[in-house]
């Protein structure tokens, strides 16, 4: 093989396979450093998930940033003009902006979310009628995993309105019905008791259960509200829990909840 095809082979093909090569370890080099950045310093759990956002977002703008770059490299061993491509980035950057309107404005809105700290990493939300957990934020989309399990992904210029269940500690609130026969002076005292053994039990509790009195009459019973400041996310184990260990406590203190009944009379 001649020295000029040689030389061919590794312009045009061993010298692009090399640089793709070293800006892909490049990007795992700076992604490597950029983890080690965020996972030095301890922050409060709300702040953690704020930095776990934006390394991620720094980690996709890196990603893209090094591929033009390795692109535009590539291409001036092509003996492509890459000075007149750069020059006209103004011109291209306008056909650009017509061709993926909606890529920019994917771009535009993940940054927007970023910025007025919409959500982040790790919240609870719900958009466009679906609610989960955020997973995945990029420049152009994000994803939500439901407690099932399945995953919604939506384009960042499409998230209009969110409502985040994570900006606030989430209340557990449960009814509790009990017989009209009941004494209710008694009853809120055991009510208040059990309450307190709760308060020292249970883990992700953000306050003291409330007893709040006496909610509605019912037809067949009376119906008590109980509520409690909860950690995000684990409102709907405390309720379930709430239920069961106030009904065992409330048969020990020799109470019972009413449940429908159906009275025949015979003539």
């Amino acid at each position: 093989m001649s020295d000029f095809v040689k030389t061919d082979l590794f312009h045009y093909i061993t010298l692009p396979i090399i640089y793709i090569i070293i800006g892909y370890s490049i990007f795992k080099l700076l992604k490597t450093v950029l983890h080690k950045i965020f996972q030095t310093t301890k922050h409060t759990h709300q702040k953690n998930k704020r930095l776990e956002t934006l390394q991620m977002i720094l980690e996709n703008f890196l990603k893209y940033f090094i591929i033009i770059i390795v692109v535009l490299t590539i291409l001036s061993t092509y003996h492509v003009d890459v000075k007149s491509i750069i020059a006209g980035l103004g011109i291209g950057v306008a056909i650009a902006g017509l061709a993926f309107q909606d890529i920019l404005k994917d771009i535009l809105a993940g940054i927007s979310i970023v910025v007025e700290n919409q959500f982040e990493i790790g919240d609870d939300v719900e958009i466009a009628g679906f609610r989960g957990k955020v997973t995945f934020m990029g420049l152009k989309t994000t994803r939500i995993q439901n407690y099932q399990g399945a995953v919604k992904i939506i384009s960042n210029h499409n998230i209009t309105e969110v409502i985040n269940y994570s900006l606030n500690s989430p209340l557990a609130l449960i009814e509790l019905p009990v017989r009209y026969e009941s004494d209710l002076e008694k009853l809120e005292k055991a009510l208040s008791k059990i309450a307190k053994k709760i308060e020292n039990t249970y883990q992700n509790l953000k306050g003291p259960v409330q007893v709040l009195g006496v909610d509605r009459l019912d037809e067949s019973s009376v119906v008590y509200k109980i509520s409690v400041l909860t950690e995000v996310g684990k409102q709907f184990q405390i309720e379930r829990d709430l239920k069961r260990d106030y009904k065992i406590g409330l048969e020990k203190a020799g109470f019972s909840i009413p449940y429908p009944q159906v009275e025949v009379h015979y003539e």
